[in-house]
């Protein structure tokens, strides 16, 4: 989602890249969700994020969370102001939050370093369907020498068109700790879901951001 979407300030809801482009051309140049022309700059959009987030909106939160860790767009970077952000926004409902404060405490940046509980965040965004957290969850379990259970793991986010699951997968399956079956099931799984995603707006509207 990240590398073929956009984010709405006005109401905190992503929209595919090539769904924005199909709305230009039907002549709709403000938000597609609400109809809220979109901002000049990036403090007038800081203004919609926080706007939203006085609401209590989870996504708001959760952004402007990213926003203190990163630095970026006109706020000063403040990590432990953005781990307080992730876990308000986790406790909302922020699936994304969850995966932050997995990776945050994981490799303990802004808090100490503490992997069990960085697995359980991930744990808790995997199970509502977080495909990254599950990559992540991944990697630990094959970090820790248990490879089927790292190949389970990503086995079920190559399906839903993670590379990175799949290629992880791969390296697993030539280190000749994976199967040949479960190879061929995680390059099919994967196949099926980026043709399921192809757009042809997606591929134009990319090809027109360079």
């Amino acid at each position: 989602m990240a590398d073929h979407s956009g984010f709405m300030a006005c109401c905190m809801k992503s929209i595919c890249n090539g769904c924005s482009l199909a709305a230009q051309k039907r002549g709709m140049i403000d938000c597609p969700y609400c109809r809220t022309p979109y901002p000049d700059s990036d403090a007038d959009r800081l203004a919609m994020v926080q706007a939203r987030a006085q609401k209590k909106d989870p996504e708001a939160i959760n952004w402007l969370g990213e926003a203190y860790f990163l630095g970026d767009p006109g706020l000063q970077k403040d990590v432990r102001r953005a781990v307080e952000l992730f876990t308000e926004a986790a406790e909302l409902g922020s699936i994304q939050a969850l995966f932050n404060l997995g990776y945050l405490y994981y490799n303990g940046e802004g808090v100490q370093e503490d992997k069990a509980k960085g697995v359980d965040f991930w744990t808790k965004a995997a199970m509502q369907g977080h495909v990254s957290s599950r990559y992540k969850l991944g990697r630990d379990a094959g970090k820790k020498g248990n490879h089927d259970r790292a190949v389970r793991h990503c086995m079920i986010s190559a399906k839903l068109g993670d590379e990175d699951s799949f290629e992880a997968i791969k390296k697993i399956f030539m280190a000749g700790l994976a199967t040949k079956e479960q190879y061929a099931e995680a390059l099919k799984g994967y196949q099926d879901a980026v043709e399921e995603m192809k757009s042809h707006d997606r591929d134009e509207a990319n090809r027109r951001r360079g």
